[in-house]
């Protein structure tokens, strides 16, 4: 826990209500997993119900603390309606968005457009659309923490995987801009860049490729770990090593030189914020 908050429990900053989008399984299961350990009510968001319902089973038992299951599609017009009307009489300390695996690779014109289309709904408007409904709640109440699933594949361009990569830098630089402008207003932002992990979505496409790949219990707890002492987290000592190999350039004072020119082009207050490094802790 970063120092800022010595002496006070996770529950106590990030609780009651921990919101899982992309919920039901893999690295998202493993946040609602760590998140009811740690002593938070947690509601899940799936667009399948039979797993939601298995998980919300699995963590009242468990862990002893309260669940909801939220069936809803991360893609649909109307996905912030539908979750709001579930959550709006929680007390949502914690949102994670999760959702945004890449389910093929291939070349950018040998797909559809929609595919393309899917990929940039699901990973750049859900990611908008409830970051903006959550932290507005949590900047109203104070306190509060956001986690933004975002992947290796942010760190350049990438053939075969042309979209993702790019939608998961749109994740990343969200993420970057949100941490700087809400740690004032006493909430922490987090982005996320993981590695192979080992999901079932992943394990799906190719299951010897991806046997060493991470525990999402691993990457769930190293970020809620993480969460308010910089605006990434790299889970893996091997990711965090090919990051800083391809970002030599410390984040923190990239992204506040990007924030300090944009306050003086447009006539705007700039509060700095302070922070550690993904690969410092």
């Amino acid at each position: 826990m970063n120092a800022k908050y010595a002496g006070e429990s996770f529950r106590k900053r990030f609780g009651d209500w921990a919101v899982i989008a992309g919920g039901s399984d893999g690295i998202g299961a493993a946040y609602a997993r760590e998140a009811a350990r740690r002593g938070l009510h947690v509601a899940a968001i799936a667009r399948r119900t039979a797993p939601l319902e298995a998980l919300s089973h699995e963590i009242e038992t468990e862990y002893g603390v309260q669940s909801r299951s939220i069936q809803a599609d991360l893609t649909s017009p109307d996905v912030v309606e539908t979750i709001a009307r579930a959550t709006d009489s929680l007390d949502v300390g914690l949102f994670v968005y999760n959702a945004g695996s890449n389910p093929a690779a291939g070349k950018f014109l040998d797909q559809s457009v929609d595919a393309a289309r899917f990929l940039v709904n699901l990973s750049c408007r859900g990611p908008i659309l409830l970051a903006h409904h959550f932290g507005g709640r949590l900047r109203a109440r104070g306190r509060g923490g956001l986690i933004l699933m975002s992947s290796m594949a942010c760190l350049a361009g990438s053939g075969y995987q042309a979209t993702y990569a790019a939608t998961k830098a749109f994740d990343t630089a969200l993420a970057e801009g949100l941490w700087y402008e809400l740690a004032p207003e006493g909430v922490d932002v987090l982005g996320v860049i993981a590695g192979a992990t080992r999901t079932e979505t992943v394990l799906a496409q190719n299951k010897e490729s991806f046997e060493s790949a991470m525990d999402p219990a691993e990457v769930a707890r190293g970020a809620l770990d993480h969460l308010g002492k910089g605006p990434n987290w790299i889970p893996g000592d091997a990711n965090r090593a090919v990051a800083q190999g391809m970002w030599p350039v410390a984040r923190i004072p990239l992204i506040t030189g990007m924030t300090q020119a944009s306050a003086e082009l447009f006539d705007l207050p700039d509060d700095p914020v302070d922070g550690i490094e993904f690969h410092e802790d």
